[in-house]
């Protein structure tokens, strides 16, 4: 596995054999078996694997935490060695944003709601530097996980519309055995924080339930799954979605699929986390 810490070194290495496929796997480090089932699908499905390390400050609001952001190096190296990454791509800040830089990706419409509306900044910053990875990088396929849906939503609709040549894969959300989604985030939490945090995914599966037995009001799905988060003590509800996975508008009305999300609170933390109704496959066509 190469480290390097160059564009140069970046595209000597992808551009050896030009007719060999690369899965890029974007990370900001402090790894989970989140990230890890991306790389494995990531190396069983192209000829070389490239993950990035990187955590990116123009996504991180004056009030959120970057400077507290958990790292470990040498633990991710590991972890990306063993699941078969070939290339680690560990760029600095001054890389990334050198002295005068002043170019911005910004995707419209899905950035104004639910992540976007609670962290205005959040979705420019990460496009930029999506954006920009892509183009060091350009690789053939690009994997990113279910639990940042939004994200891959924004994502989805800068690819179609810049024309940029590669195939998104969305992955399914990993969880504990107890239903909370993996987050690096989650080693905030103490530990009645962390029992408490199973009310997000509590909430969620509810919603399903409900959407499986036949209900399809959208005001019905947020009440149900809004009492389920207000009757823990130590979570606060910051927003809950009934939305059309594509376009993320909210549905008064569910017909053939909606994604329900939500970010809470549990003491500090910020947790985000969303189920597909149906399905993954269904909505964007991945396992």
């Amino acid at each position: 596995m190469n480290v390097v810490k160059t564009i140069e070194a970046v595209r000597t290495m992808r551009w050896q054999n030009p007719s060999a496929t690369w899965g890029l796997v974007p990370t900001m480090g402090y790894l989970h078996e989140g990230h890890i089932s991306l790389v494995r699908q990531a190396r069983a499905e192209n000829d070389f694997v490239a993950a990035t390390i990187y955590v990116n400050p123009t996504q991180f609001a004056p009030t959120e935490d970057l400077s507290s952001y958990p790292r470990d190096l040498t633990r991710d190296l590991a972890l990306l060695e063993e699941a078969g990454a070939d290339l680690v791509f560990t760029p600095n800040d001054a890389l990334m944003y050198p002295h005068g830089f002043q170019s911005y990706v910004t995707v419209d419409e899905v950035t104004a709601v639910l992540e976007g509306a609670s962290r205005p900044t959040h979705f420019r910053g990460v496009t930029t530097i999506v954006a920009k990875l892509f183009n060091i990088v350009q690789p053939t396929r690009a994997y990113f996980g279910q639990k940042d849906f939004q994200q891959t939503v924004v994502i989805r609709r800068m690819i179609a519309d810049l024309n940029i040549n590669l195939q998104m894969i969305v992955c399914p959300t990993v969880r504990e055995a107890d239903g909370l989604a993996l987050s690096s985030r989650n080693t905030y939490l103490t530990p009645p924080q962390r029992e408490a945090a199973t009310v997000l995914s509590r909430a969620l599966k509810h919603g399903l339930t409900l959407l499986n037995a036949g209900e399809r009001s959208g005001d019905v799905l947020h009440q149900e799954m809004t009492a389920i988060i207000t009757a823990e003590s130590l979570a606060q509800l910051d927003y809950l979605s009934v939305a059309h996975p594509h376009t993320l508008a909210e549905l008064a009305q569910v017909e053939d699929m909606a994604l329900l999300s939500m970010a809470v609170f549990v003491g500090k933390t910020r947790l985000i986390d969303n189920m597909p109704w149906p399905s993954l496959t269904a909505v964007y066509g991945e396992a």
